[in-house]
């Protein structure tokens, strides 16, 4: 137990921190405390979106395609996208929001579920007026993406997975085990509580969420057959020290047509990278290997031949 109380509590200060800007480099922007991202880009637009009963917080950051990046469990727009906004921004419309309960998006009573955040997501670019866009999810964003993908194939043009999984023991059975452990002490002092308070939300109610955002892997889910059955070209990415099974990764790239030498059958469409010296939190350090692959998939004519001597 003691273990996994640490474990939980690494997570929640590592995964805030680590997209805070270096102390040490006096050029670094700092978050600012309202929306957004840094000091050195500014979004373009800014609301709330009226879906599904649901006021939606978002930020739309740049121009050309549009990417929408969804975030993880108990994450919001700075403390997952800071430093990976203005990268994609230079040459695409990037749309951030937090999901259901996160950030600035005020949670609601209904349960929290992968489809129905999907389904938000969806009304989202509904009312940006935006007919489909690449989807990136991270961890619990990855699970959204998917089924976003599921349920609204038509508004999907490529789909990006960082460390996410389809079905419930897509986790390694260890990393499973520990969710039913994980409370608000385990969070207390920590950057994700602090900006939870910070965000207008009500310190009182912070155990609740906690209890309400990890319900979501609680409950058993397989969506092995309708994942497989997506349309979109898929880019899965996993640390090998990720909290991910290979096995999980590899068995959905098969299916999207890997497994074979590219050389005398083709390249599949979709792709898949294992990161080396990786962790789950690790990913998001990743950005120098992430990004190039990231913006090489979304922009790659997927039907070009295999290079040849």
């Amino acid at each position: 137990m003691k273990n996994l109380i640490l474990f939980s509590f690494f997570v929640a200060l590592v995964v805030a921190s680590c997209q805070q800007p270096s102390k040490e480099d006096p050029n670094a922007s700092t978050a600012s405390k309202d929306t957004t991202v840094s000091q050195s880009i500014k979004p373009a637009d800014t609301g709330y979106a009226a879906v599904n009963g649901l006021k939606m917080y978002y930020e739309v950051y740049g121009n050309g395609k549009p990417i929408v990046l969804l975030h993880g469990s108990y994450m919001n727009i700075p403390m997952n996208w800071a430093h990976i906004i203005p990268m994609l921004a230079k040459d695409r419309k990037v749309i951030v929001a937090e999901m259901q309960g996160h950030g600035r998006t005020r949670d609601i009573a209904r349960e929290f579920s992968y489809e129905a955040m999907a389904d938000d997501v969806s009304g989202l670019l509904k009312h940006l007026k935006i007919d489909s866009a690449d989807i990136l999810g991270y961890s619990m964003g990855g699970g959204i993406a998917f089924q976003f993908a599921i349920r609204h194939p038509e508004q999907v043009r490529r789909l990006v997975v960082l460390s996410g999984t389809y079905t419930h023991d897509g986790w390694w059975p260890d990393v499973e085990a520990s969710y039913p452990s994980i409370t608000a002490d385990m969070f207390e002092g920590t950057p994700i509580q602090k900006q939870y308070d910070s965000l207008g939300n009500d310190p009182a109610h912070f155990a609740e969420f906690v209890k309400k955002v990890i319900s979501i892997d609680l409950k058993p889910y397989d969506w092995s057959k309708d994942v497989k059955n997506i349309k979109a070209p898929l880019f899965m990415a996993i640390g090998d020290a990720d909290g991910v099974r290979y096995e999980h990764a590899l068995e959905l790239f098969r299916a999207k047509g890997g497994g074979k030498m590219g050389d005398i059958h083709g390249l599949p469409k979709s792709r898949l990278a294992i990161i080396p010296g990786t962790t789950h939190i690790g990913m998001m350090y990743r950005t120098d290997w992430l990004i190039p692959m990231i913006t090489d998939f979304l922009d790659a004519d997927l039907n070009a031949p295999p290079p040849t001597f």
